[in-house]
């Protein structure tokens, strides 16, 4: 199994509790993914936000950068937003980073985790459907094919025009990034796409008729093979001891929820939502590293997923306890993943 993380940035906070800046953020956010390469995780994703607190509004410029700087992580978006964005320039965008990357770099679209980047570029929510769907067509053709012919109604017709560059293997290995739709599940199996579970919330194995569902809907429409495959994401930190992930991870948590609950109005979770969430069967892997590689595993046995990546940095984490998640996460949690599976 491929372990990895990922992250939207994570702008860190003063004493008083005042936001620092966002190309402090940035710069983090660059310096963990050399540093989860240095070490030797899998993978790692940038995902899209537009926010002072979550500041990494450009997937394809981080995963660019880090193409250049890192030797053998797989990099990829956590989501693009798809829906809000131009497929052709996304493509190209990572295209570019595949061909400086010598070909480790993915595409997860999605619809996104939050709505601001609709009033940010120009797009109505009630054409929320519409535009994923058309949008994602699209990708695909642009993925499938050096000339591409498209018709839709969210943007203009491309009639036999060239898309370059193209990516180092010919094409993007492209996900679709969900946070537990039905009929995303549903649609991703029938076009014959990976999935990506963003599961941030409640019991992870409650996804399992998810996946199931998935594999069903790509079996009937004649896909098999190594592309159909799960992969989940989640939030989570790895301390030496578990009494120090929970330590570390609970103030980050704490000022999230807070901002959010203004945000959205929703109601502000309690310490005891957080604890009860960051032990089994919760949705934050925070431990240490036996207690989170016998977690994995154990949703192993009802998803089947071939990589788990989890979100570290929110709401202010300070970065020494990212770079020591992502070292332990790479050197102690994954061959202890590797021999539970083995076992199995």
């Amino acid at each position: 199994m491929e372990l990895g993380a990922y992250s939207f940035g994570d702008t860190q906070r003063n004493g008083d509790g005042t936001l620092r800046s966002t190309s402090e953020a940035i710069k983090n956010l660059f310096d963990a993914i050399v540093h989860s390469d240095t070490v030797g995780l899998d993978y790692f994703a940038v995902g899209e936000h537009h926010t002072f607190e979550m500041p990494a509004s450009s997937p394809g410029a981080m995963i660019a950068a880090a193409a250049g700087a890192t030797k053998q992580i797989r990099l990829g978006s956590g989501v693009s937003v798809i829906s809000t964005d131009d497929p052709v320039r996304v493509f190209q965008q990572f295209a570019t980073a595949d061909a400086v990357a010598g070909g480790r770099v993915e595409i997860t679209a999605g619809r996104g985790s939050s709505v601001e980047s609709y009033p940010l570029f120009g797009y109505d929510l009630r054409d929320y459907d519409r535009l994923y769907e058309e949008k994602l067509d699209l990708l695909m053709r642009i993925n499938a094919s050096d000339h591409v012919t498209w018709r839709g109604t969210v943007r203009s017709d491309i009639d036999n025009l060239p898309v370059v560059p193209r990516p180092a293997g010919g094409s993007l290995p492209l996900w679709v990034g969900t946070g537990g739709s039905a009929p995303s599940s549903a649609r991703a199996g029938r076009l014959g796409l990976p999935i990506s579970y963003g599961i941030i919330g409640g019991a992870p194995h409650r996804f399992a008729p998810l996946a199931q569902l998935y594999r069903a809907s790509a079996a009937k429409a004649g896909h098999t093979g190594a592309g159909i495959k799960v992969s989940i994401a989640a939030l989570g930190l790895i301390a030496p001891t578990k009494s120090e992930a929970l330590e570390r991870f609970y103030p980050g948590w704490r000022n999230l929820n807070e901002s959010m609950a203004k945000l959205r109005g929703w109601a502000t979770p309690s310490d005891d939502d957080y604890h009860a969430q960051a032990h089994a069967p919760g949705a934050y892997y925070v431990g240490d590293p036996d207690d989170v590689a016998e977690r994995i595993v154990h949703l192993h046995g009802y998803m089947g997923h071939t990589r788990h990546f989890l979100q570290m940095d929110l709401g202010g984490l300070p970065q020494e306890h990212l770079i020591e998640s992502l070292t332990l996460l790479a050197t102690e949690v994954k061959p202890r993943v590797e021999r539970l599976l083995a076992k199995s």
